[in-house]
């Protein structure tokens, strides 16, 4: 029975993977790996600050695995791909628009201090 199962998982993932394999199963699998890396990079970051944080880097990884999944869900015609990394996409660009709005208005809060303290606090 455990070989008869071996023998059926192995010929399944070699059709799967081998015999089935085009450029789009490549940029699939791409995608796949970017939208899968950003876990690692928000792992890593977790570990050296010692508590759980999100980098920007994840969210990048996020759109480049997201936008290149999307495009295989598109060649592909598979509608849970599409309705999934659509929605996410915006989610991902909408995360960025937030960091970088905080980050204005951080370098904004600085140079009205630094303008204050040059005034001598007035």
């Amino acid at each position: 029975m455990l070989i008869t199962l071996s023998q059926d998982i192995g010929g399944y993932l070699y059709e799967v993977f081998v015999e089935k394999f085009s450029l789009w199963l490549a940029l699939g699998l791409l995608g796949q790996g970017l939208f899968s890396a950003r876990f690692l990079v928000q792992w890593i970051a977790s570990e050296k600050a010692g508590r759980s944080v999100v980098p920007v880097a994840f969210w990048f990884f996020s759109i480049g695995g997201g936008f290149i999944t999307l495009i295989y869900g598109l060649h592909q015609r598979e509608p849970i791909i599409i309705l999934g990394q659509s929605l996410s996409l915006f989610i991902y660009a909408r995360n960025l628009a937030l960091i970088a709005k905080e980050r204005r208005n951080k370098v904004r809060a600085r140079k009205d201090a630094m303008v204050s303290a040059a005034d001598g606090g007035a």
